[in-house]
């Protein structure tokens, strides 16, 4: 087993350390009962394996490949001591979304338990996103509730000598120089070609916000819990797919917050998976970007749908070039990365639409039987007001169907905006009235 990582791994390791943040992806679990806590705990132990069991050890050199060593994780489930009311578990789960997970240091992830006064309960996973992508970790999830233990092959950490960790990464350097020599050309073409949208993007105004108070949030999430028939009528009723409508529905909420261009289109951005089995990456992503018009998918899906079949045909045709330089990762210095953050803005203010759409059942039980709803969201530990709103606000649907039921959490920040639940509460339900979505909102 090669437990090198793969260049894009160590680009969002080399990101999180340069920026001293990083995102997360957290799964949350709803449960109209009580939960079985002893197998929670199995599931727990067996989540130490496979894709969530390790953790990244560093090149002794500056520029070599950092690697993956085996690390079980937590040693046990967090139980929350006392009960929650079911309006008091978003509180709940921003809480463990600020609690620090590391890809390096660990722990790269954990598990809690809140019970709920009703007799329910809610469960949730908070992972780095370095460790993993949405689709590893419901490999992950997939392979612990199944009982399966996979071992990947790592070594323990520090099994190298430094002496021959040195000599070994060394050589893995010069065979690299070939991909090195064509990333620096794909790096000039991509420059070259990407000049003036990167003008355009650095001469754009920011919104100005003044008199705001700097300080660490959570951004705001809502839930969105829709009947899978009644998604996909709507869906066919307006010419598209599920998973046109649910870019749809983004652009709508996007339009709603001001994220549109001067033509009044807005930008849509699409994780693709390149995952194949046995894939061990962290991430496995590349992107495809559609401009919609908010105003014509409340009424016509045909035009977005034709647009993302053809980005999605082409990327399948020819790999997206800013995936091209990526060779370059373990040469590129901390403070580059800390100044290409500051001087480089999202040109259009993208709308991440990540819908992984039909899940494997065993997604929704973890404790052994189903979960009444499954979700998932970004959040990143650490980020700011200030962040936000400099880098122009971020709008975020994290989707996924399982058991008859498609969920999307909604995440979004507005600069200079009220960003309270209740705000982006009233802005989801507008949205949903005017695509004719029948769904429930849950703050």
């Amino acid at each position: 087993m090669d437990n090198t990582l793969a260049y894009i791994d160590q680009a969002s390791f080399l990101g999180l350390r340069a920026l001293g943040r990083g995102p997360s992806i957290q799964f949350t679990w709803f449960y109209d009962r009580p939960v079985d806590i002893d197998a929670l705990r199995r599931f727990q132990r067996n989540l130490g394996h496979g894709l969530l069991g390790r953790l990244i050890e560093r090149s002794p050199l500056p520029f070599g490949r950092h690697r993956w060593v085996a690390s079980r994780g937590p040693a046990d489930l967090d139980v929350a001591a006392e009960d929650r009311t079911r309006e008091e578990v978003w509180a709940w789960l921003d809480e463990r979304a600020r609690r620090p997970v590391d890809p390096e240091s660990g722990p790269a992830w954990h598990l809690g338990v809140q019970p709920l006064r009703d007799g329910g309960a809610a469960v949730t996973l908070v992972v780095s996103h370095t460790t993993g992508d949405a689709l590893a970790i419901c490999t992950a999830i997939i392979a612990a509730v199944n009982g399966l233990r996979n071992d990947l092959g790592y070594p323990p950490p520090a099994s190298r000598s430094r002496r021959s960790a040195r000599a070994e990464d060394a050589r893995r350097v010069v065979r690299a120089v070939p991909d090195i020599v064509r990333a620096v050309g794909a790096t000039v073409r991509v420059a070259r070609s990407s000049r003036d949208d990167l003008s355009a993007s650095m001469a754009s105004p920011r919104p100005a916000v003044t008199g705001a108070e700097d300080r660490a949030v959570v951004v705001p999430s809502v839930l969105c819990v829709a009947d899978v028939e009644r998604w996909d009528e709507r869906a066919a009723a307006l010419g598209g797919t599920s998973n046109t409508l649910y870019g749809a529905f983004a652009a709508r909420i996007g339009l709603l917050m001001g994220r549109h261009d001067a033509d009044d289109r807005v930008t849509l951005s699409f994780p693709v998976s390149e995952r194949v089995p046995g894939d061990t990456r962290g991430n496995a992503l590349t992107e495809a970007r559609v401009r919609a018009d908010p105003q014509r998918v409340t009424t016509d899906l045909t035009g977005l749908r034709a647009d993302l079949k053809r980005e999605l045909v082409a990327l399948r045709e020819q790999p997206n070039p800013l995936l091209a330089p990526l060779p370059l990762t373990p040469l590129t210095p901390r403070f580059l990365v800390r100044r290409l953050e500051g001087m480089v803005t999202e040109r259009g203010a993208p709308i991440g639409c990540s819908n992984i759409g039909d899940l494997d059942a065993a997604v929704s039980r973890p404790d052994g039987a189903a979960a009444s709803a499954v979700t998932y969201r970004i959040v990143e530990p650490g980020i700011t007001s200030t962040i936000l709103d400099r880098s122009g606000g971020l709008l975020f649907l994290g989707g996924c169907r399982v058991g008859g039921r498609l969920t999307a959490s909604v995440s979004a920040w507005q600069p200079g905006g009220p960003n309270t639940k209740d705000w982006l509460h009233s802005v989801v339900v507008r949205a949903l009235a005017d695509m004719g979505i029948v769904a429930m909102v849950e703050l």
